[in-house]
């Protein structure tokens, strides 16, 4: 992903509301699965993460990109943004070249 593409990622996300929220219990399977169905159905979601939370945000990022085929978008305190992009046909966010 280039920086201009992160750009405007990064754009698109500042109206977001975090849709998810990670807590004490840290990245669980049904964490990773839930993150899963929310890159399906938005491509673009926010995350927080909640002060009981012993992880570190960057740590919880790299896990779940890892574990979801998705790219970190930033990570701004407790907050971290996703990107995956849809299938071809179902496509919501078109990037910059």
């Amino acid at each position: 992903m280039t920086s201009k593409q992160r750009a405007y990622l990064k754009g698109l996300a500042m109206n977001l509301t975090p849709i998810l929220q990670m807590g004490k219990g840290g990245v669980t399977p049904e964490n990773t699965a839930s993150v899963e169905e929310a890159l399906e159905a938005r491509e673009l979601i926010k995350i927080s993460v909640l002060q009981n939370c012993q992880e570190d945000p960057k740590e919880i990022a790299e896990t779940l990109a890892e574990r979801t085929h998705a790219s970190v978008v930033q990570i701004i305190g407790k907050k971290i943004v996703l990107y995956r992009p849809g299938k071809k046909e179902k496509k919501k966010i078109e990037l910059p070249k």
